[in-house]
């Protein structure tokens, strides 16, 4: 592929996410010129798959379309399209297994069909699709494949996805949709069908989103082990993100647990006083533990930490210069901003 060909992909993709992220434009005004291309080939081409299954009228025909495209990003033969042909390359620079957007089509094949879960693992393997395999692939265009590091990347987009999924519940509910955990549900005396068909809002209900968003922060905790280890001029951006997310969950327990009549929303005042702390204490105490704690995998993100582990990486790939780790935050923030979208579009019945 020629150079002008690879620097229109590139310029395509920016022009996708400038239209179609308010986060990465706003960011991009203060931003170096230059931009992190692997990320944003990553980010144009997961955005691409979103809006191909949410926005389509046969979202399983789309499904099976994006695993055809991602066939023939892996064989080394893109479709014509710019975000296909950048993302081909990022694959093969950075070594990324097809298992991590395999397993992402497929949490977006679980979404067209509706699936629900019965119980916190089963949460937890929607969620190691949906989200897991987003910090996956950020640790690797990070040049980190270490089985511990990539584990701990797993566990902030799980626990991401866990505050979004107790952030939305009423929102989730009127679409027809659920994610709350059923088995949980019963246990609270809850009929989940019943529930769904009349969602209300009790001290049962709050109870189960405690429980989430604790089990969120369980994961967030075992998640900043990982940041510690990433290389330096990317955790404050890394931890900043993990900061600014947890504080959704501290949202929803200001606002009584309420996430069904209501949806928690942090305002920019609280953000920025979120970031002023981050900053802050990173200059305290921010210096990494010489060796990771031993802490276990998700037993449900062990294959994409596997497949990591059979797939070495390239040789250009561990010896290029790191890209600034400013655009790297900015496709962190944008990714999760992806999925918090793609469920408004469920919720809203835009969707088909």
């Amino acid at each position: 592929m020629s150079s002008a060909t690879e620097w229109a992909d590139m310029a395509a993709c920016r022009a996708l996410l400038k239209g179609g992220s308010r986060t990465f434009h706003a960011a991009s005004q203060v931003l170096p010129r230059h931009a992190a291309d692997p990320a944003i080939a990553l980010y144009a081409f997961c955005r691409l798959a979103d809006d191909a299954v949410d926005l389509g009228h046969d979202r399983t025909a789309a499904v099976l379309r994006l695993q055809d495209r991602l066939d023939r990003v892996y064989r080394g033969h893109p479709i014509n399209a710019a975000a296909d042909r950048a993302f081909a390359a990022v694959v093969s620079r950075f070594a990324i297994p097809r298992e991590i957007p395999e397993a992402l089509l497929e949490g977006l094949a679980w979404d067209a069909l509706g699936r629900r879960y019965e119980t916190l693992p089963d949460l937890f393997a929607y969620a190691a699709r949906v989200a897991g395999t987003v910090g996956a692939m950020m640790t690797l265009v990070m040049g980190q494949r270490a089985p511990e590091i990539v584990a701990r990347a797993c566990d902030l987009g799980v626990a991401m996805q866990l505050t979004n999924i107790a952030r939305d519940v009423g929102e989730d509910a009127r679409a027809g949709r659920l994610y709350l955990p059923q088995a949980w549900l019963r246990e609270a005396g809850i009929d989940p069908a019943a529930w769904l068909a009349r969602p209300g809002f009790d001290s049962a209900i709050a109870g189960i989103v405690q429980r989430l968003l604790d089990t969120a922060d369980t994961l967030y905790g075992r998640a900043t082990h990982g940041i510690r280890h990433l290389p330096r001029n990317c955790r404050p951006g890394i931890y900043a993100a993990r900061a600014l997310y947890a504080e959704i969950g501290r949202e929803v327990e200001r606002g009584g647990l309420d996430s069904v009549s209501k949806r928690a929303v942090v305002s920019t005042r609280r953000k920025l006083a979120v970031l002023a702390q981050t900053l802050a204490s990173l200059d305290r105490n921010w210096k990494p533990a010489r060796r990771l704690p031993q802490m276990p995998p998700l037993d449900e993100t062990r294959f994409l930490i596997a497949a990591v582990a059979a797939t070495p990486a390239r040789e250009a790939a561990v010896k290029e210069k790191a890209k600034p780790i400013e655009d790297r935050v900015v496709w962190v923030l944008d990714l999760f901003e992806r999925l918090e979208r793609r469920d408004q579009l469920l919720r809203s019945g835009t969707m088909r």
